[in-house]
C-alpha cells in the first residue's frame, strides 16, 4: 500500500520517531513523503521513500495530486494547530482531500498508531478494490 506522510516543521521530530518506532510495518509498503519529511524519515530509518518537493514550495500541491489520483492508501499528517502558517502544508486541504477520495488519514500519535496497526493487520485492504 501507498503511505503518505507529511509533517510541519514543529513536528518533524516527532514524525522521526514515529517511523522508527513503526520501521517494520512500513518497510512492507511504499512511503510517500514531502521533502524534507522524507529525506529525515531516510535518515533515521534507512527506508526508501519517494519524496516529493518541500511542502513550503510546492511538495504539498503534489501530494495533493497524488491523494485526487487515489495514489494513496492512508495520510499521516502530523501538524501543530497552534501554528498554522501559509508556508506550512495545508491541513485543511489534505484532510478535504482525504475525505473525498476516502483515505484514511491521522492528524496526531494516537490515530496514526491505530492506522498504523490496522493496516499491519490488514484492515486496510479494502483500499487494494478502489
Amino acid at each position: 500500500m501507498n503511505i503518505g506522510i507529511i509533517a510541519h516543521n514543529s513536528k518533524k521530530n516527532l514524525i522521526e520517531d514515529f517511523c522508527v518506532a513503526y520501521k517494520r510495518i512500513l518497510g512492507k509498503h511504499e512511503i510517500y513523503a514531502t521533502g524534507t519529511t522524507g529525506r529525515r524519515i531516510e535518515e533515521v530509518t534507512n527506508l526508501r521513500v519517494h519524496k516529493f518537493l518541500p511542502g513550503s514550495i510546492g511538495g504539498d500541491k503534489q501530494f495533493l495530486e497524488m491523494i485526487e489520483r487515489n495514489g494513496l492508501d492512508m495520510v499521516i499528517f502530523f501538524y501543530n494547530p497552534a501554528m498554522i502558517s501559509p508556508k506550512e502544508p495545508d491541513i485543511y486541504m489534505v484532510s478535504k482531500h482525504c475525505d473525498r477520495y476516502n483515505i484514511p488519514i491521522a492528524t496526531n500519535i494516537a490515530t496514526a498508531e491505530s492506522l498504523i496497526l490496522g493496516l499491519d493487520h490488514g484492515d486496510l485492504e479494502w483500499r487494494n478494490q478502489i
